[in-house]
């Protein structure tokens, strides 16, 4: 079984979608991934203002869990989360 590696420099162009609610979340370049220390993907950090200088208002976070990316297509990282596994913050 051959596998398959992508770079984040090509999936940071890649739209973060939700199909369970078919909310889009921007593209993986405008958020983030938390990662442990053993180097395992924790969680995309979601930016749900998508605003420009969104840093002088505040901003809400949404921690999407990683085991929830249900695929990374070639244009799109494809999440099945539901409401209640998604923990929101503000900053």
């Amino acid at each position: 079984m051959e596998e398959k590696f992508r770079r984040y420099s090509e999936i940071e162009k890649y739209e973060i979608i939700n199909i369970n609610n078919g909310e889009k979340y921007g593209f993986l370049m405008n958020n983030d991934i938390l990662i442990d220390e053993n180097g395992s993907l924790k969680f995309l950090i979601v930016n749900k203002s998508n605003q420009h200088f969104s840093f002088l208002k505040g901003s809400d976070f949404l921690e999407l869990p990683w085991e929830c990316v249900n695929k990374i297509g070639s244009k799109t990282i494809i999440l099945d989360v539901e409401e209640e596994d998604i923990k929101k913050s503000y900053k």
